[in-house]
């Protein structure tokens, strides 16, 4: 027996928490800031609020307008790359720990059946079911529990696109917002299907993630793996022979004489998604750990470690050495991800304060009598800030005048308002033109009481008439 064997009940388990205990922390924290978050605004503005009524994004507590929504490639990048190196640091531990279908079920079959109602009669046997039948009635109240509680998470989905406050002044008229009020009895009556009748199937055959996992694994991932060395080979076969599980103890430790897996199947029964840990990696395992917090407790009673680690192949598996946190791909993930993040905070600090689209009329252009050019355009100013602005523009041309809107102008915080532009050449901006020519032109517009925030400058051009069309229309 090794060293590490030697190591007493008491001195091995002295200060360990369960992951499970680690877990339901992590699920309450999780639920408390899913459920906050949509009610936390700074400066009228939310953590995150993807609002199609306004047609806006909040991320941070800074308001984007469907203008500026080039920060969305940015959060779907981080999305994927934060997943991408998540799994190849610490395997399936988003599974296991953050996401919702594990979180309800966890609600749902330890919380409501086990303990509220009894139906199941311990959290350490997930294989077998209860008899549904001799408890019918209990299980129509965990059901409805439970679907009180599906409208809640869909709700608080729903606040994530439509805010709170807005949502239940909302639900004042429902006739009038019929398919929001369908969108969350939808996704209610989804988790109620999904967690009370699809189960763990959904992690093991609907999820894609599980299917991703597998190539973005290596032997330094970190997950729960069982230690064939010293718990020893409990299937017979070898290679490519089937192999088929040793049925007693006795025929362990026959083919493997230093066999510490006393094979009590505690580690099996305790998996949510139906699998031996013993078998090695498999797509199915969620990281969720209840595997070594069984063994931990058997072995413990024998004064041994657990034969199941919170570890990587190489060290427990293969024991090759140390598990290599920072080696190239995790580093490669990590360089990209911050790639990404110094990249979208670049993009976002230079949000505009200010809105505004110029259109150019269908008419190219009108020759006044005493020659001068008129051109007009269609302007929308938005004011994208979280207070009133007053606001004016001008026209870098010199020979080029405003002639409306011939006054500044007021607009309130997150309003906006179309403004027809009329601009007026009185000198010749081409001499002698032979053809009509487009002139170029910036339009500076800002803000009266803020010019040093609030100022954009917009691309436009001023169509000129030739010296025979002008000649033309004065002489008419």
């Amino acid at each position: 027996m090794s060293e590490k064997s030697k190591i007493s009940k008491k001195e091995y388990l002295k200060g360990w928490i369960p992951y499970r205990i680690k877990r339901y922390w992590a699920y309450i924290a999780a639920t408390i800031i899913a459920l906050a978050l949509p009610w936390i605004k700074f400066s009228d503005n939310h953590f995150f609020l993807l609002n199609f009524d306004q047609k806006q994004l909040h991320f941070l507590f800074t308001r984007f307008d469907m203008q500026e929504l080039y920060i969305m490639p940015f959060l779907l990048m981080m999305l994927f790359l934060g997943i991408f190196a998540l799994t190849a640091f610490a395997g399936r531990a988003w599974c296991g720990w953050a996401c919702p279908q594990t979180i309800f079920r966890v609600i749902y079959r330890d919380l409501l059946e086990t303990k509220l109602l009894g139906i199941r009669k311990s959290i350490k046997n997930k294989q077998k079911d209860p008899d549904y039948k001799k408890n019918a009635a209990k299980r129509a109240i965990a059901m409805l529990i439970w679907s009180l509680l599906a409208i809640v998470a869909a709700a608080d989905f729903m606040w994530f696109f439509i805010p709170p406050e807005t949502f239940f002044n909302y639900l004042q008229s429902p006739s009038e917002h019929t398919v929001m009020i369908g969108f969350v009895i939808g996704v209610a009556l989804f988790l109620v299907a999904d967690i009370v009748f699809i189960k763990e199937d959904f992690c093991v055959y609907i999820c894609p993630y599980s299917r991703v996992q597998s190539v973005l694994f290596d032997e330094d991932t970190i997950m729960a793996v069982y230690d064939p060395i010293r718990g020893g080979s409990i299937y017979e076969g070898h290679g490519q022979e089937k192999h088929k599980l040793f049925d007693k103890q006795k025929d362990l430790q026959a083919a493997n004489s230093s066999a510490e897996c006393t094979t009590c199947e505690s580690c099996v029964t305790v998996c949510p998604t139906h699998i031996d840990i013993r078998k090695g990696l498999q797509l199915e395992c969620i990281n969720c750990l209840e595997c070594v917090d069984a063994c931990t407790n058997v072995m413990g009673a024998l004064n041994k470690p657990s034969l199941v680690q919170w570890s990587s192949e190489r060290e427990t598996e293969k024991h090759e050495g140390k598990t290599r946190y920072l080696r190239p791909k995790v580093l490669g993930y990590a360089g990209v991800l911050t790639a990404v993040m110094v990249a979208m905070f670049v993009m976002g600090s230079k949000k505009e304060n200010m809105l505004l689209n110029i259109n150019k009329d269908t008419r190219l252009y009108k020759v006044l009598g005493d020659g001068s050019v008129e051109n007009s355009y269609l302007g929308l100013f938005q004011n994208t800030d979280n207070k009133a602005h007053t606001y004016y523009f001008s026209v870098d041309n010199k020979n080029i005048e405003i002639v409306r809107p011939n006054k500044e102008f007021k607009l309130g915080a997150r309003s906006k308002r179309k403004k027809a532009i009329v601009l007026r050449a009185k000198k010749p901006l081409i001499a002698n033109a032979k053809d009509d020519t487009s002139v170029p032109i910036t339009i500076n517009a800002y803000a009266l009481d803020d010019k040093k925030r609030v100022n954009i400058f917009r691309k436009a051009v001023f169509i000129y008439p030739s010296k025979k069309h002008l000649d033309e229309k004065m002489a008419k």
